[in-house]
């Protein structure tokens, strides 16, 4: 969700896949699956491809599950778009709070909106934590977007609260698994992706205790999907080497060029294991639709990209632009492929798009 990944950093990377296999993993009730385990449960989805979804009547993961702002009709309208175009997988996030608050109707609401996906012929990649953006947050109403802002609302999990009170571990540890346990068979539900970008915000290396406690608490549950966390910035190297090491299945992030990319495929590949991208596409940054989707397609690589329908998120914006304070819309888009009323910000990429997919 941050930033790309130069091309130095690819023999950091290089170098944690080929520790992973040494470094010390989690105490778990089962094992991390094996390359074979992997690509044996990669075979049942084909060539997954959608993007990091929020509907976008919805600022943040808050306002996208809390009882008073969760919004099937725009879910159901916009996931219908998402099938038009011949996609087959969202991944979303969810929140703590949301469930703490109101655990019986924040599972209720995940089931509504895995019916709702489904119906669409839609696969769903839940993602549990974030590092990412406001480091603060509070149940209820959620902040108005700021003009021209990237992700102005958009929410840690748990952010900075998990330093401050000590009670807070084993909340989460409920959380977790009582949503692992209630979805543990469903089969909408491709995989988890047990917290994104670890140790971004300038949370650095205090965020691994946390990383390493999601991935116990997974396989103390074992769903029957698989667990990971995506590979994001290649110079945290413990980081990389603890998720490699722990994930079932290889996810990773790339808002890089097509050669860059290509370059994260070949030393991701060493692991032997089904390869997702989770995200990709900045425009800006030269990682578009025409390079990197047809890549991906012919690497058998999931293919994430960042943004559906533009809303309140205002990730039409780049991560660092301060341009558009009066809220004018960018010659280029930063994320984002259509408007709210359904209209693509570019034909040709929508063309693209359902070529690549058969629709």
């Amino acid at each position: 969700m941050k930033h790309p990944v130069s091309s130095t950093l690819f023999i950091i990377l290089t170098a944690c896949i080929m520790a992973a296999c040494s470094q010390p993993q989690t105490e778990k009730v089962r094992d991390v699956w094996t390359p074979e385990q992997a690509n044996e449960w990669y075979k049942q989805w084909g060539w997954l491809r959608g993007c990091d979804f929020v509907p976008s009547t919805a600022i943040n993961q808050l306002e996208m599950w809390q009882a008073e702002t969760f919004d099937p009709a725009t879910i159901d309208r916009e996931l219908g778009w998402a099938e038009s175009l011949g996609l087959n997988a969202m991944r979303v996030y969810l929140h703590h709070l949301a469930w703490q608050t109101d655990p019986k109707g924040f599972k209720e609401r995940m089931g509504e909106y895995l019916s709702i996906a489904d119906k669409h012929g839609i696969g769903t990649i839940f993602c549990i934590f974030d590092d990412c953006w406001r480091h603060t947050y509070q149940a209820g109403k959620q902040p108005d977007p700021i003009l021209g802002r990237h992700n102005s609302g958009w929410v840690t999990d748990p952010g900075d609260l998990i330093h401050s009170d000590t009670t807070l571990i084993t909340v989460l540890e409920d959380y977790v698994k009582d949503i692992l346990k209630t979805f543990a068979g469903d089969k909408r539900i491709i995989l988890w992706d047990l917290y994104n970008e670890p140790g971004n915000g300038g949370y650095d290396k205090t965020s691994m205790p946390l990383l390493q406690k999601v991935f116990l608490w997974g396989r103390e549950v074992n769903p029957s999907q698989p667990l990971s966390a995506g590979v994001w910035a290649i110079d945290l190297t413990e980081y990389c080497q603890f998720q490699a090491a722990n994930s079932d299945v290889i996810t990773y992030h790339n808002y890089s060029n097509d050669s860059l990319h290509k370059i994260a495929i070949d030393t991701l590949r060493r692991y032997g294991k089904p390869l997702i991208c989770t995200e990709y596409m900045a425009r800006k940054h030269g990682s578009r639709f025409d390079n990197i989707m047809p890549l991906l397609k012919a690497e058998n690589i999931g293919a994430i990209n960042w943004g559906f329908v533009s809303g309140k998120s205002n990730t039409i914006y780049a991560w660092d632009d301060q341009s558009h304070t009066d809220g004018s819309e960018p010659e280029l888009w930063f994320h984002d492929i259509l408007r709210k009323d359904g209209t693509p910000f570019r034909q040709e990429e929508v063309d693209l798009i359902k070529k690549l997919t058969g629709k």
